[in-house]
């Protein structure tokens, strides 16, 4: 160790040791400052580090991600995956420096708050010592001759700070030529560890990308070969472009010739402009096709098929020279008549052609699949219910339960979870109508019961009406409804290994939020919905009629929405088995123009339970009012036809099973006076008022007893048989809580 100052001269407090002690203490004043400094500068590039650490972090994680997108092309995929990978583990190495040189900030800011610190607390001392000796050595000089008790006094006090001011002078002088050492040291050993860090850090670095040097000249090959197959590629598109433009273009040569053994499924396809069913009678351009014996037609390529003609042998096609339209034909189905336009007469015979060979075809060959997900879910729900309406319910009815419960899963996207996509999802959220994995439907329930009921697939007890109601939506559906705009909107849907945080975003998102449906145009109007069937809804409530008519369900032409169908070959040989009387169907009606609680309104009529969802999704108020139908409500056109499942989906949203109309009948009046006994045990589990009454005065058991329907009469009679023992067993517990009470009291 280096000796700053000599303790000999520290003795004899010469001028060249206080000349000596005052550079030392400026040299350490400016040692201070300058480390300070430094320190702060060594902190605001830790930051500075750790900020580019983390938005070079974030790039690297967007080349992993820009790789997989690029999962088609090997050569991109590889060089985007390798680069990010070398990337990331450089990134480590500039982390580990980070930590490297805060270390060493810690290092000088300690030198600076304890040694320098411990040195000003000495030379304060040291100079205190000083000032002493000083004051006792003028005393000393100052002491009279003749007064020897006072020259006594000032040689003690004299000797006393003299000792002291040594001592001092010596541990300041000790303590000078420590921290002249240590300063030595210490920065030296921090330089050193952060050029260590450095050197590390650069030659792992260095060895890392060198590992591709190979890669990078393969690739650099690969590069020019593209930039020449490029250039060659773009030569023949510019020769074939001028090529193509000196020809006629302006034929028509759109028709693809009728294929029905065509690999994709589609025998014909083309644009057709079809009429509307609405009053307007206007034509929409669609793009229409032939698969599966079926006459299809969607606006996008994304939007789902809508069904004109389920199948083609019940149908047949020809000419139509009433309308004023040129190259028009007709489709002409038992339950429709569908009127289409081609853009030439050539088009026009070519899908005449096309339609009457899809015939000729069907009949050579069944192409129906029986054992569709909706048709047996129908067939099992039906049983289900036709279970717990009979007398021996017992292990036949927990049989069709499960099987019920497995039909629910095998509707199409039902054995995923609607949100994160998870095999086996064993929840579901009955309001909704989606099935969900045990982490989704946690996040679901804390959503609270106004956006989600989550309910157990294989815990949980389920009602035939809320199985039928499951088979009527799906996954699939609504996906389709919720989750219309994640493509344009770019946004990533999460996957079954995502963390639970970005689950519950994404379900926020779409559920609460509802970022990602589409958005309705402005209509504009305000909707009061007065069609035909209200005169039917009129006749049916009507206190004379108690035969129930069967639910007709036109083809709404929402664009963004399944569409409802003419009933089916199995609909009609059921209704003729059933023995039910049908009348003539109206024609489609166009629904696009309603705002959501008319479009809720209309489709609880027409059971479309994919219409209702979109209505309840865009922020359709479920109890809305009509007020020109009688106020009547959307609960209240579900139970007009007799749709169970429909009623069931409206009282799973939110809607009052006792909101009457203007004549002051609530659903359990209408459900009464059509006889609808199914629906009447409905609305009592979920707690109709049975003694409401209408502008006649009369009650739903008055009703009942003048249409003469014993079932219902007994239903409402036991619930109110039930009612008045519960409050007579309440009024029962408070009597005897009184007379003990008055008990106790009188023993007092």
């Amino acid at each position: 160790m280096t000796v700053k100052l000599d303790f000999e001269e520290c003795l004899k407090d010469s001028p060249r040791f206080r000349a000596e002690i005052e550079e030392v203490q400026n040299h350490v004043s400016e040692l201070e400052t300058r480390l300070e400094k430094l320190v702060k500068q060594c902190q605001a590039m830790v930051e500075a580090g750790r900020v580019y650490c983390q938005t070079s972090k974030s790039f690297a994680t967007g080349l992993q991600e820009l790789g997989h997108h690029c999962s088609g092309d090997a050569v991109m995929e590889g060089c985007l995956e390798k680069f990010s990978t070398k990337l990331s583990v450089i990134l480590k190495g500039q982390g580990e420096l980070m930590e490297t040189t805060q270390s060493v900030k810690t290092k000088l800011q300690s030198f600076v708050k304890e040694d320098v610190r411990r040195f000003k607390e000495v030379r304060k001392e040291f100079e205190r010592r000083s000032e002493c000796l000083e004051g006792a050595q003028a005393r000393n000089a100052q002491a009279p001759r003749g007064k020897q008790h006072e020259v006594e006094e000032a040689s003690n006090a004299l000797l006393n700070a003299r000792r002291a001011f040594r001592s001092e002078a010596l541990d300041y002088v000790l303590q000078i030529n420590v921290i002249e050492a240590k300063k030595r040291t210490d920065i030296l050993m921090a330089m050193l560890s952060l050029m260590e860090a450095q050197a590390q850090f650069f030659q792992h670095g260095h060895q890392s990308l060198s590992e591709l040097d190979l890669y990078r000249q393969t690739l650099s090959e690969e590069h020019t070969q593209l930039v020449l197959n490029s250039a060659r590629e773009k030569r023949d598109m510019e020769q074939r472009h001028a090529a193509i433009k000196k020809k006629d273009i302006s034929y028509d040569d759109t028709i693809m010739d009728f294929n029905a053994d065509a690999a994709n499924g589609i025998a014909m396809e083309g644009y057709l402009y079809k009429r509307a069913s609405n009053a307007f009678k206007t034509w929409n351009r669609r793009w229409f096709s032939i698969q599966k014996n079926q006459l299809v037609y969607q606006k996008k390529f994304k939007d789902q098929l809508t069904v004109v003609v389920e199948d083609l042998r019940l149908c047949t096609v020809k000419n139509s020279t009433e309308n004023e339209r040129r190259f028009c034909f007709e489709v002409v189905s038992p339950s429709k008549c569908c009127l289409l336009q081609a853009d030439s007469e050539r088009q026009q015979q070519a899908w005449i052609t096309a339609v009457q060979s899809s015939i000729a075809s069907a009949f050579q060959e069944h192409r129906e699949d029986p054992h569709s997900p909706r048709q047996r879910c129908s067939s099992v729900s039906a049983s289900s219910l036709g279970g717990a309406a009979g007398a021996g319910g017992g292990a036949d009815q927990e049989s069709e339960g499960r099987k019920a419960l497995e039909e629910v899963q095998a509707i199409p996207g039902n054995k995923q979870c609607c949100d994160c996509g998870e095999p086996g999802p064993d929840w579901a959220s009955i309001n909704l109508g989606i099935t969900l994995c045990i982490v989704c439907s946690g996040i679901h329930r804390s959503l609270g019961v106004h956006f989600s009921k989550v309910r157990s697939l294989t815990l949980d007890s389920w009602e035939p009406e809320l199985v039928k109601l499951m088979c009527e939506l799906g996954n699939a559906v609504i996906n389709r409804i919720y989750e219309a705009r994640i493509e344009e909107m770019t946004i990533k849907k999460p996957h079954p290994s995502s963390p639970r945080g970005e689950k519950e975003s994404w379900i926020r998102s779409k559920y609460v939020e509802k970022k990602f449906i589409q958005k309705l145009p402005e209509t504009g109007r305000n909707v009061l919905l007065l069609r035909r069937s209200s005169a039917r809804r009129k006749r049916n409530t009507s206190p004379e009629r108690t035969v129930q008519k069967p639910p007709l369900k036109p083809k709404p032409t929402r664009a963004t929405l399944p569409r409802v169908t003419g009933l089916s070959l199995s609909d009609l040989v059921q209704k003729n088995h059933a023995g039910v009387h049908k009348e003539a169907e109206e024609p489609d009606e166009d629904l696009s123009g309603l705002h959501p609680g008319a479009l809720l309104y209309r489709s609880a009529a027409l059971q479309n339970f994919p219409v209702m969802a979109d209505a309840l999704a865009h922020g359709a108020n479920v109890n809305w009012v009509n007020a020109s139908e009688e106020s009547s409500t959307p609960l209240i056109q579900a139970v007009s036809v007799n749709a169970l499942a429909a009623c069931e989906f409206l009282l799973q949203n939110g809607a009052h099973v006792n909101q009457a109309d203007s004549n002051g009948r609530g659903p359990l009046h209408h459900a009464t006076i059509l006889g609808h006994t199914g629906l009447v045990c409905l609305f009592l589990k979920r707690g109709a008022d049975y003694n409401a009454k209408d502008k006649n005065q009369k009650d739903p058991i008055t009703i009942a007893v003048d249409n003469a329907n014993a079932d219902i009469v007994t239903l409402l009679r036991i619930a109110k048989m039930n009612k008045e023992m519960r409050e007579m067993d309440g009024a029962f517990g408070q009597s005897a809580c009184a007379v003990r009470h008055l008990l106790q009291t009188e023993r007092r």
